[in-house]
């Protein structure tokens, strides 16, 4: 029986990067042998073990056989003549396909059939066999990796061979949670914007995320936009959304923010008047096909209604302000609203010669936030009905408040 390290702990060691997460892969012993040495079982299709004190987990070598469309059709072979080679032949990337025996302590003794070394070096990203076109995750895995590794090239062979895929209808059999999965660890990555890249140029994207393909080419009002293209300020948004640290919630806001503007009328361009709704019933469509979390797609929804709004905020009144706090939802979710202002100072900045530009709106929004929440409601409300109001007079008191305080910070009029 011999154990290696596989995958992306080699990857990563050998870029000089933190190693989080070691898989192991185990050859030449059975299940029985696994479980006698303590190991735990927690496979369901193929023998994966949990190591007795790490906790790691320890797969047998396997070999993989495509028998139907899509994601999960697969079957799996397991058995002590199963070799070292044939287990990496299986993986995705030639970068993910080195070997480290356990336990290695001399450098050198790496197990690298496919040049996976080579190509760390020449910074490729480039399929190991054929094998790749059978599992249509792998599309959206080298997307990420793109993401992730911002100076890596894709092969053109891999490329070419996504391609056939996304043609043959591959990427149309795989199911939502794949395709979140995937898509959620793309967007938090170094440079989102390299994920969509890939994923259009083979095709994928207008397959998987139409809403967000056919943004490029749509032009924008240049004195608004400097770069013109929707799809390019897109990807401009999201790298701002890495560059400034966001979170998911963040960066799936600011990838469905603009999808109504792929939908303006041809003789309405560049404008794009009531964008912001379109955006918004678009977004709540992808978000049920791809079964979205909701804490992403009530930010995105925001987000999509209220941005331009939101942009506009420096000169508003204070009852213009306080309804626009209200639509929010910010007095009940001040935390999620920062997110709303995160994702808007996105927007802004994602803009040609705009990347370093400030944001007041935010701040502004912020002071005025913090004014309404200083309103005693309570307080206000026992004052309304003791004067005799009931009902909705008691909120247009308490309303009337929080424009008052709002208006009272300075900057504002009623």
């Amino acid at each position: 029986m011999q154990i290696y390290m596989v995958g992306g702990a080699v990857r990563d060691q050998l870029l000089g990067l933190p190693v989080n997460d070691r898989d192991w892969v185990v050859v030449g012993a059975t299940p029985e042998q696994m479980q006698a040495l303590g190991y735990l079982p927690v496979g369901k299709d193929f023998p994966v073990f949990l190591h007795p004190e790490t906790h790691e987990e320890y797969a047998l070598a396997r070999t993989e056989r495509k028998t139907a469309p899509g994601y999960k059709g697969f079957a799996f072979h397991t058995a002590q003549d199963v070799t070292l080679e044939q287990d990496l032949a299986r993986r995705d990337l030639t970068i993910n396909s080195i070997a480290e025996p356990a336990g290695l302590t001399v450098s050198g003794s790496l197990f690298d059939p496919y040049n996976g070394q080579k190509d760390l070096q020449d910074r490729v990203l480039r399929h190991v066999t054929d094998a790749f076109r059978e599992d249509p995750v792998r599309i959206l895995r080298v997307a990420r990796f793109a993401a992730r590794f911002t100076d890596f090239s894709i092969a053109p062979e891999t490329m070419a061979l996504m391609r056939e895929m996304v043609e043959d209808g591959e990427v149309d059999a795989l199911v939502p949670e794949r395709v979140w999965q995937e898509l959620s660890r793309g967007l938090m990555e170094a440079q989102p914007s390299r994920m969509l890249t890939v994923l259009r140029d083979c095709g994928a994207l207008q397959r998987l995320l139409p809403e967000v393909a056919r943004l490029w080419g749509v032009p924008q009002r240049a004195d608004y936009h400097p770069e013109v293209d929707t799809g390019i300020h897109l990807m401009m948004v999201l790298d701002m959304a890495a560059r400034l640290d966001t979170p998911l919630t963040v960066r799936f806001a600011c990838l469905t923010h603009d999808l109504g503007k792929g939908t303006t009328p041809a003789d309405v361009l560049p404008r794009h008047i009531g964008h912001e709704e379109r955006s918004a019933r678009l977004l709540k469509g992808l978000a049920e096909r791809l079964r979205v979390p909701t804490e992403c797609r009530e930010l995105a929804d925001v987000v999509a209604r209220e941005h331009g709004n939101i942009h506009r905020s420096e000169n508003l009144a204070a009852a213009a302000t306080v309804r626009l706090l209200e639509r929010c939802d910010a007095i009940r979710k001040p935390a999620r609203f920062a997110q709303v202002l995160q994702a808007c100072e996105c927007d802004a900045r994602g803009r040609l010669g705009f990347e370093d530009a400030a944001y007041p709106q935010a701040a502004r929004l912020q002071r005025a936030l913090g004014a309404a929440l200083q309103v005693r409601t309570d307080t206000v409300a026992a004052d309304a009905a003791a004067r005799g109001l009931k009902g909705p007079k008691i909120g247009e008191a308490v309303h009337a408040a929080r424009v008052a305080a709002v208006a009272g910070m300075g900057g504002s009029t009623p």
